[in-house]
């Protein structure tokens, strides 16, 4: 745990006198002439350390742990030796200090017991502080988490400490989903049609945490400037991270005229799109794109066991994820439907208009419109051989037809996924909104920062706390790592995990009342 400390308090008062100096404090000239939100403030910081104050008091009155049974540790050693240890701990108030009974014999380590009653950290900060520290990476840069700490609570985490806290928080990622598998309900979602979804999406990393292929690439690359990289001098520095997504939603039938509608902005006030229910998200750097789709299909097949939903699984065409999720369908007997994302079909129509109409102009519009329409109509093989015919007449050269052939092939490869007209009477979505916002929200916005260069451990520490976030898991999850925490540095340490009961000064004897 930790080694003997000499207590520094600060000074004698009590948490019963800092609290009537704040009441005195309220009635001074000082305080009459401040305005609202400074005494506000001042306030705030007073009532901290009155808290503190109380935190302290109540630490000491819970004596110092002495314990009602023999101390034995998980390796089978008795420690009769008993020692008073004092330990710091830097809490939202600010630092504390623990007196505990160290029970040790030779040639092993002293347990604590009462740092068993109270769950304490290895680390000097407590778990609340390291809640803070996990919500505030989560949200923002490392930097503007440590502020925020600081100014929200009486801890102090240095930037360095506050990267370690985060890894430490996320520690329970990947246990916390297999437990609530093997524990809980199959939820109470109500939609029919249960969604995968996944992307990949490039991080800026530090070189050595870059994958082999990549990092030898990058290792190879010289620059022209010493400053700046140039264009094309950029690649080889990414990690790519696999994004994924399992939800379920209603259906939601619609016509092909109707999706032409709302991209061009058009929509029925009076319809309302479902919205997907129980929504999990996630990232991985570490993970193959094979182990994060592993770990989601288990996720959805604990959602519905007997596979009597409809599953669509939502893509963007990457030959290797088309092959594992066929993969994971024979694997698990899933009648699977793969839907080719239409945004991205739409993408390469733009790119393919352009050989025939100049890029911005009204024609392009009508153009790609005309093309997506009969797409969404189930006739991508007809658009295919249609666009090929009218660069030929029009005697594209090779250059200027490229994307034209590039996009009839994108077409004529996928036809199976591209079965627009049968996904929209089913009610199927057929657009990766989804995946495409949780890439947004967990890598863009947060790990894209300018000037960035992420290590391993930590990008994937903040991928996980953000996922937990998006996916509304916080709360349980912290219960749940607060547990962990109690097995991995207490309950582990003795013998049979089972930590002695300390004793309470507080506690009262059985009395009777006699009349």
């Amino acid at each position: 745990m930790s080694a003997a400390l000499a207590r520094v308090d600060t000074t004698g008062e009590s948490a019963d006198a800092a609290y009537f100096g704040v009441k005195g404090y309220l009635h001074s000239t000082e305080a009459h002439g401040m305005s609202h939100s400074d005494l506000e403030r001042e306030i705030e910081k007073q009532l901290r350390e009155v808290a503190r104050r109380l935190l302290q008091e109540h630490l000491d009155a819970r004596g110092d742990g002495e314990a009602l049974s023999e101390v034995t540790g998980a390796d089978g050693v008795e420690r009769t030796r008993a020692r008073v240890h004092t330990r710091k701990l830097e809490t939202i108030f600010g630092t504390v200090y623990v007196d505990r009974l160290g029970y040790g014999a030779d040639g092993v380590e002293s347990l604590h017991p009462k740092d068993a009653s109270l769950n304490l950290p290895d680390e000097t900060y407590s778990l609340e502080v390291r809640r803070r520290v996990a919500e505030e990476v989560a949200r923002s840069s490392f930097e503007e988490a440590v502020a925020a700490v600081e100014r929200t609570t009486g801890a102090h985490v240095p930037k360095r400490q506050a990267e370690e806290l985060a890894e430490r928080a996320a520690t329970d990622f990947d246990a916390f989903y297999e437990h609530r598998r093997s524990e809980s309900a199959t939820g109470t979602a109500t939609g029919e049609v249960l969604v995968v979804s996944f992307d990949g999406k490039g991080v800026v990393m530090r070189r050595e945490d870059l994958r082999e292929a990549t990092r030898k690439a990058a290792q190879a690359r010289t620059h022209k400037l010493k400053t700046r990289l140039t264009r094309g001098e950029k690649r080889n520095a990414k990690r790519m991270a696999t994004v994924a997504a399992v939800y379920t939603v209603a259906p939601f039938p619609r016509r092909p005229e109707q999706i032409i509608g709302e991209l061009a902005g058009i929509t029925d006030a009076g319809e309302r799109r479902p919205r997907p229910e129980d929504k999990r998200v996630m990232a991985s750097l570490e993970k193959t794109t094979a182990e994060v789709m592993t770990e989601i299909f288990a996720d959805a097949l604990h959602r519905d066991p007997e596979r009597s939903r409809t599953w669509v699984a939502v893509v963007d065409g990457d030959k290797k994820q088309l092959r594992l999720l066929k993969q994971q369908a024979r694997e698990h007997q899933l009648d699977l439907t793969i839907v080719l994302d239409l945004i991205h079909v739409a993408e390469y129509l733009w790119k393919a208009g352009v050989a025939f109409h100049p890029a911005g102009t009204p024609q392009l519009e009508t153009w790609v419109q005309e093309r997506l329409l009969r797409i969404l109509q189930g006739r991508s093989s007809l658009v295919a051989a249609g666009m090929r015919r009218s660069a030929t007449r029009r005697g594209l050269e090779a250059a200027a037809r490229k994307p034209v052939d590039t996009c009839a092939n994108y077409l004529l490869k996928h036809r199976p996924y591209l079965r627009y007209d049968d996904f929209l009477a089913r009610g199927l979505p057929i657009a990766s909104g989804v995946i495409e916002g949780a890439c947004r929200h967990l890598i863009k916005d947060r790990m894209d920062l300018t000037g960035a260069r992420w290590s391993l451990a930590g990008a994937e520490a903040v991928l996980r706390l953000r996922a937990i976030h998006s996916s509304n898991d916080f709360d349980d999850y912290w219960k749940f790592h607060e547990t962990q925490e109690y097995q991995r540095n207490h309950a582990s340490r003795y013998a049979d995990g089972a930590v002695p009961e300390v004793k309470s000064p507080r506690r009262r004897r059985n009395l009777k009342v006699v009349k």
